[in-house]
C-alpha cells in the first residue's frame, strides 16, 4: 500500500466520521429527545406532553415561536392548528432549554412534521429572534 493509498483512506474515513456526525446531529430522534402523548393546549405554543417514559405531565412552550396571546387576533386558529397536529398523538419532544416559568423549551415533531415550523409557514406564528438560535430560525 502506497502514501497515496494511506492518505485516501484517511481523507475517506474523516469524511464518513463527519458525515455520520452530521446526520446524527440533523435526526430529531436521538439521545436528546423523548416522546409522548399530548394530553392538553393551553394555547398556539404551549402543549402539555405526557412522558411515555416518566408517565408525567410535562408543559411544553414551543422553541423559537410566538403565537398571538388570548384575546389577540388568530389566537383561536393558531390554538386550532396545534390542537390539529398534534392532540391525542405521540410526538418527539426535542428539548432546547427550560424557560423562566419552568416550562420545557422544545422543538414538537408529529409524524415528521415540525409543529413549530408549521405554525409560522401558516402565518399563525412568528420567530421569536431573541430567542432562536437554530439554523431553522433563520428560514
Amino acid at each position: 500500500m502506497g502514501k497515496g493509498s494511506k492518505r485516501e483512506i484517511m481523507v475517506r474515513g474523516k469524511t464518513f466520521f463527519y458525515g455520520l456526525l452530521a446526520l446524527l446531529l440533523s435526526a430529531p430522534s436521538l439521545t436528546w429527545a423523548w416522546s409522548g402523548e399530548v394530553v392538553g393546549i393551553t394555547d398556539g405554543d404551549t402543549i402539555t406532553v405526557l412522558n411515555s417514559k416518566t408517565l408525567k405531565d410535562v408543559k411544553v412552550r414551543l422553541y423559537g415561536i410566538d403565537t398571538p396571546e388570548r384575546g389577540q387576533a388568530f389566537n383561536k386558529r393558531a390554538r386550532q392548528l396545534t390542537s390539529k397536529t398534534v392532540y391525542g398523538k405521540v410526538v418527539e419532544v426535542k428539548v432546547m432549554s427550560t424557560d423562566r416559568y419552568g416550562r420545557t423549551v422544545a422543538m414538537i415533531f408529529a409524524d415528521r412534521t415540525l409543529l413549530n415550523e408549521e405554525l409560522v409557514k401558516a402565518g399563525l406564528a412568528w420567530v421569536y429572534e431573541f430567542y432562536c438560535s437554530e439554523p431553522i430560525c433563520e428560514s
